[in-house]
């Protein structure tokens, strides 16, 4: 896994990094809120790693940025004072964050549901658990 780097021409890198305008809302040492400029509804905050800036997926993230991104959502929620908000998290090194105020504003969503089995759902398991172990290595983590 490659380490996070900042990127000049990614718009998040630039405004975590200070180097293009935006309307901070919040702010840790890791991670920089600000609201988006093309908001589904008011309040829509995205949330961008300034630390080590740009990751490419979720996953190449730092475990200190990905620790700091719930208690930071939260403190958001407070803020709007959304009774109702999703979390969206872009491949990419942005989370947005979207009250969700009435049917017609926010973020809405297809869940477009799949039927399995339990039979069906074992296998699929088991590869995910097979493929954290051997990525956990040396954690003392288990599943």
């Amino acid at each position: 896994m490659s380490s996070p780097v900042y990127v000049a021409n990614c718009i998040f890198c630039r405004i975590a990094h200070r180097k293009a305008p935006s309307t901070s809302v919040y702010e840790t040492k890791y991670s920089y809120a600000f609201l988006d400029i093309s908001p589904l509804s008011e309040g829509h905050t995205v949330r961008s790693d300034k630390s080590r800036a740009h990751a490419e997926f979720l996953h190449e993230l730092s475990d200190e940025y990905l620790a700091d991104l719930l208690p930071v959502a939260k403190k958001i929620a407070v803020g709007t004072k959304a009774e109702h908000y999703n979390i969206l998290q872009n491949n990419g090194k942005e989370a947005h964050q979207i009250p969700k105020p009435n049917q017609e504003e926010g973020l809405g969503i297809k869940w477009p549901a799949k039927e399995v089995s339990p039979d069906q759902l074992a296998p699929i398991a088991q590869r995910i658990i097979e493929e954290i172990e051997k990525n956990s290595e040396g954690s003392s983590e288990k599943i």
